[in-house]
């Protein structure tokens, strides 16, 4: 089978063929991922930006050449800066969310494979020269806009989503693509030793009892960070994790907290 693009909002990616398994990640509109085998109504998939694999069901699927394919690759596209935006042509008109890939957009339309369609809203410049300050000003931005989104495990749209696909989709913002779970996002960056020395934008991870790494966050201002807990909120952090102050206790351990920009 060809490869194929997200042509809806967003597609469930599960762990297997079925609609009852768990929901491992998303595909957002304008993602493209290659298929690697067909099992059914379902068809398994690589997503082509971080990797990661699982089925899709079959009528989900929108089909794209390999020439679109391997061009969709080589650039990094415009993402919609827009919470709730929509594209559109004649006769059909799709919602998009916050970090939607606008395909070779040109300023006026989006091309999905062979059909085109308008976008008149906001989206990122990602031909821009890189600009530390810059990028951390849309990075704290835009965190602020998901605010109250809801948790959802394998999620990564402003109506729901987890620690590790909200972090994911704030630095693909910025022109960053970081893998999709939050034991892979640990290996990037460079250690900050102590929490004092934390900035904005830095990334915080946090373990359990056997010590395997389960939470993410992005740090904000000094001694606050804001993830994905039940909802996306701003909570407290020290040396010894994340304060809950409607909980009054700690609900995540420190691990370690990684600097990707600057």
């Amino acid at each position: 089978m060809n490869p194929g693009i997200c042509a809806l909002s967003a597609v469930p990616v599960r762990a297997e063929a079925s609609d009852k398994t768990e929901l491992v990640t998303e595909l957002l509109f304008g993602e493209c991922y290659q298929v690697l085998l067909a099992q059914g109504n379902w068809v398994q998939v690589q997503l082509a930006a971080d990797h990661y694999v699982g089925w899709i069901d079959v009528k989900q699927h929108t089909p794209v050449t390999p020439e679109y394919y391997a061009a969709w690759c080589a650039q990094d596209h415009p993402r919609a800066l827009d919470v709730v935006q929509a594209v559109s042509d004649a006769k059909t008109k799709i919602p998009l969310t916050l970090g939607c890939r606008l395909p070779f957009f040109d300023g006026l339309t989006v091309r999905v494979g062979e059909r085109k369609y308008f976008y008149n809203g906001t989206a990122t410049n990602p031909g821009a020269a890189p600009d530390a300050a810059r990028q951390l000003t849309l990075l704290r931005k835009t965190a602020l806009m998901y605010l109250k989104a809801p948790y959802v495990w394998g999620g990564k749209s402003i109506f729901g989503l987890d620690c590790s696909g909200m972090t994911q989709q704030l630095f693909g913002l910025i022109g960053l693509q970081l893998p999709r779970d939050a034991r892979q996002q640990i290996d990037l960056g460079q250690t900050v030793h102590f929490v004092a020395q934390a900035r904005p934008g830095d990334l915080a991870f946090f373990d359990n009892a056997e010590g395997r790494i389960v939470h993410v966050g992005l740090v904000l201002d000094e001694g606050q960070i804001i993830h994905s807990h039940g909802e996306v909120r701003i909570d407290s952090l020290d040396h010894n994790g994340i304060y809950n102050s409607d909980l009054q206790r700690y609900t995540h351990k420190l691990r370690l907290i990684k600097r990707l920009l600057g």
